[in-house]
């Protein structure tokens, strides 16, 4: 471990000086490749240089403690010892987890797909309830939240709704959100109070640029038509709404939230641009999940992740056994333990397994 935090730290360096020259803005992709790097090698350099500190601290320490004729000094170069020693460890436990090779989209925004699944009209509105948690999650998150396209329910919430997150390591966060989420409950329907399980998928999309997938526009069929729902009379009356099909694949993605045309088509295609992206590395995920025996980060919509239980205020993650009774909380966008827990199950399964 000490040899590659020592390759990473003069990594680090070189990177520094690097950006350093005048020359480096003058091509702007390669600097911003390089302020990333920078970015990620800092956080490592740091606990390297923390690290370095606590091992000259414990050196010293241990020296003074066989030297030392004095009690209460020997005493004190103990207690340093021991206080120096938890120190380390809880350094190699943090270098180690940031030495864990990162997804290269975690940085990345994202879009988000809720559909409704088993269960009717109560599905519909328990993905409704699933965009409200999202949103809420966001605005703590301070994340930005839009609405690309929608198909309402019939009595409420929506039968398919798409979303754009954007801000700070929003897939790396939210990619965990991905695969089938069931509710347990009383729907409002229900006449004689019966308890129904209902479902709605999620799928979890990083948000590709052009420069990571290049698409051929002689290949996408693009038909415009007027936008249904909310939106207002400038929404209705213009066909500003926008379908995009890609002929090779034969995948169709709308929307219709933009006030025209142009805009709902660039929403459109980063929507098809993910989507695309997602398809290409469905091979790669399916060989890694072949590797690790907690699927956290497979985001296949057939896996069963979280289940709400509204009668006994459960929520409940099957991949990690993690229950909380917080459910109002939870559905309000208090979604943080989730996250974090299934983030620090996925690094040591990624430690163990090594990928």
């Amino acid at each position: 471990m000490i040899e590659k935090l020592e390759e990473i730290k003069k990594r680090y360096l070189e990177v520094e000086r690097l950006l350093s020259l005048p020359e480096s803005t003058f091509d702007m992709a390669r600097y911003k490749k390089l302020s990333k790097e920078y970015k990620d090698l800092k956080k490592i350099a740091t606990k390297h240089d923390a690290y370095s500190g606590v091992i000259v601290g414990l050196e010293e320490a241990k020296n003074i403690f066989e030297k030392e004729k004095d009690e209460e000094f020997k005493e004190m170069a103990k207690k340093e010892i021991e206080d120096l020693n938890k120190k380390k460890l809880d350094l190699e436990g943090e270098i180690k987890t940031l030495l864990i090779p990162k997804d290269p989209n975690d940085e990345k925004n994202i879009i988000l797909e809720i559909r409704s699944g088993t269960g009717g009209d109560e599905a519909a509105i328990f993905a409704g309830d699933l965009l409200r948690m999202y949103e809420l999650y966001a605005e703590k998150m301070k994340w930005s939240f839009n609405v690309i396209s929608y198909t309402q329910g019939t009595v409420g919430g929506y039968k398919e709704i798409v979303c754009g997150i954007e801000g700070e390591d929003v897939y790396g966060v939210m990619k965990y959100e991905a695969g089938t989420h069931r509710v347990q409950r009383v729907p409002d329907t229900e006449t004689q109070g019966r308890v129904h399980t209902s479902a709605a998928t999620v799928a979890v999309l990083p948000e590709v640029e052009e420069i990571d997938l290049k698409i051929d526009t002689s290949e996408i069929r693009k038909d415009t038509f007027r936008a249904s729902g909310a939106g207002g009379q400038h929404v209705n009356k213009t066909e500003s709404a926008v379908r995009l099909t890609h002929d090779p694949s034969g995948i169709v993605v709308e929307c219709q939230d933009g006030r025209s045309q142009h805009a709902n088509y660039d929403k459109a295609l980063k929507v098809l641009r993910s989507k695309l992206y997602e398809k290409e590395v469905e091979k790669r995920d399916k060989e890694i999940a072949g590797k690790r025996k907690l699927m956290v980060g497979s985001g296949d919509r057939s896996d069963k992740i979280r289940t709400y239980n509204y009668p006994q205020g459960r929520v409940t993650d099957h991949r990690i056994n993690y229950t909380v009774y917080s459910l109002q909380e939870v559905v309000s966008g208090d979604l943080y333990s989730f996250t974090e827990n299934l983030r620090i199950a996925d690094n040591a399964e990624k430690m163990k397994s090594g990928t």
